[in-house]
């Protein structure tokens, strides 16, 4: 990596694709089945939510001479304020740590015991852990992505059949194809 190049990492599309999917699936379908009462509310809460979601969705990873920067874009960073940056001489160690769900995460360690969490969910995942093996001389080779991407595309796929069938119950009830029981609130 020339020494004044900076590169950029971002979540995966899949994951971003995924995410987003999963909160469309879950959220579009509430103003529809509520009470009159509250459907402009969340018909407004709806895509305050989704700009939400996407503002966390776009934590990005620089690299450059120097060190490594986790954070976001200026557009959410003010609502956000999460990040941190670690200069590359201070990167000590990676420590493997288990999860609950039986995968494992890595800390990048100063030799002050500082410890941040290393992004594992980045595209070109095999770029930037080249580039961190690189500046820090840890050996990076055993380090795989958290999650396999077959898990994200099993959920997206879910949650696109969620869309679907959600999408087809309502142009059903709409055309009257489906009738609502006479004592349903909404």
């Amino acid at each position: 990596m020339p020494e004044q190049s900076q590169e950029r990492f971002q979540l995966s599309p899949l994951i971003r694709a995924t995410l987003v999917s999963v909160y469309l699936a879950l959220v579009v379908p509430l103003p529809l089945m509520a009470p009159p009462t509250l459907e402009l509310i969340l018909w407004i809460a709806a895509p305050l939510g989704l700009a939400l979601v996407l503002a966390m969705l776009s934590e990005q990873v620089q690299v450059d001479s120097n060190g490594i920067k986790v954070g976001h874009p200026r557009w959410c960073s003010w609502l956000l304020r999460r990040g941190w940056q670690l200069q590359w001489d201070e990167i000590s160690r990676l420590v493997p740590v288990g999860t609950s769900q039986g995968g494992t995460v890595y800390y990048l360690t100063t030799a002050d015991m500082q410890q941040q969490l290393l992004p594992q969910r980045l595209e070109n995942f095999d770029r930037f852990l080249a580039i961190v093996q690189q500046r820090t001389g840890i050996n990076t080779t055993s380090i795989r992505r958290l999650t396999p991407p077959w898990t994200y595309r099993l959920l997206f796929s879910l949650a696109i059949i969620m869309l679907v069938t959600e999408t087809a119950v309502v142009v059903a009830v709409n055309n009257g194809l489906i009738s609502i029981p006479e004592g349903y609130p909404g």
